[in-house]
């Protein structure tokens, strides 16, 4: 682990790696303990970051595809060399399981493997036009600097999703990761100029977001933002990137709703709803959020849940292997998702596993709990919850369980359980939301496009359309005659 701890408490410009006066604290959520120190930067350093990665462009964007794809090879190949530290670096710094950080380390280099492939098959096209002395062609080239915003939850994977598409189609990258797990970052960083990245594509910035990202937005030079994060922060950066009409691609807030019909194979939905409820103690923007049964099959499925939720291990990943559930992220965290579990109780719910505040931990711990006859008029009905908590709804009909799926301003993920084929395409279609899990509670893939619709955000990530969120396209019309 030394060799990933080298240096990671400064920040990376131009290939140097910077400190400063003041800096920020780094927490372990599993015991609120200090665990490092990150340098507290601003905007005068975020424009230095702009100024190498702008400088750095012009070379980068014309580096022959295969290049930048060999780089991106080595990237992966030394992500994956570094598995064991790189989890649990994860693991210290958010607090998910040993087992989930290390699949997060796979996934991470997912992405730099799928997209350093990509990097060669950037093509444009020749488009017949009516003029028979003209011929049309466009080809696609990278949009220039990238400001890629990250989000703590998934503190490796949302790098390498935003930079390795970035980077395979020529862009040049300022990224801003949460100071909350700044660490992940600063170390693939450093694996990144071991794998020879020249200065400047790849710029690291801590400190506090707002400066940093106000000064992204309205820097000219800056041609797109990448951000991952809440709703309320990607209408902010909207706003704020007007005056510059930059590229977006915003992977906002979800409050994904959990279907399960009368004719749903229930332990099929039990084993989906805990692989999508309890990733990361809860802590993903397309956790089951809202779980509608129908009432037919309600009291089984409860009965089923129950057990399976009270058998979850709670604890630090880093003391305990086989720890399922981890800490919440702050106290910040914490009291929301106490609020509105005391709400729903405050309101009719019961609460009939966990509930509660786990004290006998020094972290920020909330036991996995389970609200029943939980109402569209609580609170926890609108809100994205974020930690390990199951609110059950009651529904009768197909219909009904669609309007109150679709009943929130937001539609990143959801999922439901039938084996009725009829019923399959007419719940998928009608669902508002931009990615559909059909008897599966995991809908994350590399090759697959993530993203929402709604007030959930803009454009794709991974997949093939990936890497089109990093070009525009230039049309060349030649007149031949």
């Amino acid at each position: 682990m030394k060799k990933i701890f080298d240096r990671i408490e400064k920040a990376l410009i131009n290939g140097e790696w910077i400190s400063a006066k003041s800096h920020l604290d780094v927490i372990n959520p599993a015991s609120r303990e200090k665990i490092g120190i990150i340098p507290n930067l601003g905007p005068q350093e975020t424009i230095q970051a702009i100024n190498a990665a702008s400088a750095a462009f012009p070379a980068w964007a014309k580096t022959p595809p295969i290049e930048r794809a060999n780089l991106l090879w080595r990237w992966h190949d030394l992500i994956l060399k570094n598995k064991t530290e790189l989890a649990s670096l994860i693991s210290l710094e958010n607090g998910k399981s040993l087992s989930e950080a290390q699949g997060e380390i796979e996934y991470s280099a997912s992405f730099v493997r799928w997209f350093a492939e990509q990097a060669r098959r950037v093509d444009g096209d020749t488009i017949q036009l009516d003029q028979a002395e003209k011929r049309v062609f466009t080809i696609k080239q990278p949009v220039g600097v990238v400001g890629a915003i990250t989000p703590w939850n998934f503190p490796s994977a949302m790098i390498t999703r935003k930079c390795a598409p970035a980077f395979a189609a020529g862009c040049t990258v300022v990224l801003k990761p949460s100071d909350l797990t700044p660490f992940s970052a600063l170390a693939l960083a450093k694996l990144a100029e071991e794998a020879g990245f020249p200065k400047g594509v790849f710029n690291v910035i801590t400190g506090d977001a707002q400066p940093i990202g106000l000064t992204l937005c309205e820097d000219a030079r800056v041609r797109k933002i990448s951000f991952t994060g809440s709703t309320r922060v990607g209408q902010w950066l909207m706003a704020h990137s007007a005056d510059t009409v930059k590229r977006l691609s915003l992977e906002l807030g979800g409050n994904a709703p959990f279907i399960i019909f009368e004719d749903a194979d229930l332990d099929n939905a039990l084993a989906g709803l805990m692989a999508s409820k309890f990733r990361n103690s809860g802590q993903t923007c397309v956790c089951a959020n809202r779980v509608l049964v129908h009432e037919k099959v309600y009291a089984s499925f409860v009965e089923k849940l129950i057990p399976a939720v009270n058998n979850l291990t709670v604890g630090s990943a880093l003391l305990e292997e086989k720890t399922q559930v981890g800490p919440l992220i702050n106290q910040a965290g914490l009291d929301k998702v106490n609020r509105l579990v005391q709400d729903a109780i405050n309101k009719g719910a019961s609460c009939v596993a966990g509930g509660k505040v786990l004290n006998e931990f020094s972290g920020f711990f909330y036991s996995p709990t389970i609200l029943v006859d939980v109402t569209a008029e609580m609170v926890i009905f609108q809100e994205e919850i974020f930690g390990p908590v199951v609110a059950l709804y009651r529904f009768k009909e197909e219909a009904e369980a669609i309007e109150l799926a679709n009943n929130t301003s937001v539609g990143l993920a959801a999922y439901f359980y039938s084996q009725n084929p009829a019923r399959i395409f007419r719940v998928a279609e009608s669902l508002q939301s931009g990615m559909i899990g059909i008897n599966t509670g995991i809908v994350s893939s590399v090759s697959a496009p993530f993203g929402g619709i709604k007030n959930s955000g803009l454009g794709k990530e991974g997949s093939k359309y990936g890497i089109e969120e990093y070009l525009q396209i230039k049309t060349l019309c030649w007149d031949i005659s």
